[in-house]
């Protein structure tokens, strides 16, 4: 009987990954600048050649969105049944995430730097910012639709009724409290408010 040999390739393809999303968080905890760190450093951190990173990102903004978002808190998944408990879920992964860049010096130094930097800020907004707003959104229009919240309100300023409180908190006052239940308070509140008239 023959013997089956391992495939090659993908494993080898997804360690190669992983040593380059390493070796870009690793530079960024050593508190290199961004604007320091080309993709032949990175290269060098993760012991590939610069070919293997552009074959998986067409630049150091898309790859150093893609090692931030390995340092962030993960995104909750929503279970879809209850308009409520999808806001409470996505206002609960904001509430995480400010208490992340409170306490990481690695966050908090990427974060002070991305908007200095426009093609990264660019890249970051595209990847992570405006899919989470377009989930944000969905919530809302699926509450409006399900005749949970008011239809005749913008989709687009409810969900920024709902983020800024949050938003408050967690990056206009960073010093202010994210109590365990401030996303269901938040939540809450606007609902009570915004629900179709009887």
């Amino acid at each position: 009987m023959d013997e089956v040999k391992p495939l090659r390739g993908r494993p080898r393809s997804e360690a190669a990954e992983q040593a380059i999303l390493e070796g870009a968080v690793r530079l960024l905890e050593e508190g290199v600048p961004l604007a320091d760190i080309g993709i032949e450093r990175i290269a060098r951190a993760a012991g590939v050649g610069k070919a293997t990173i552009y074959r998986r990102w067409p630049g150091k903004e898309e790859l150093f969105v893609a090692a931030i978002r390995r340092v962030e808190p993960e995104e909750p998944p929503l279970a879809g049944t209850s308009v409520r408990e999808d806001l409470v879920a996505l206002l609960e992964a904001q509430r995480r995430w400010g208490l992340a860049r409170r306490s990481s010096a690695l966050l908090h130094n990427v974060h002070a730097q991305i908007k200095s930097h426009p093609r990264l800020w660019a890249a970051y907004r595209a990847t992570v910012i405006e899919p989470r707003r377009r989930t944000a959104l969905d919530v809302i229009r699926r509450g409006q639709a399900d005749g949970e919240i008011r239809a005749d309100l913008d989709a687009d300023f409810l969900n920024d009724l709902f983020a800024g409180p949050m938003l408050v908190r967690t990056v206009l006052r960073p010093e202010g409290d994210l109590p365990d239940d401030f996303a269901t308070r938040i939540v809450d509140a606007l609902l009570a408010g915004l629900r179709p008239a009887q």
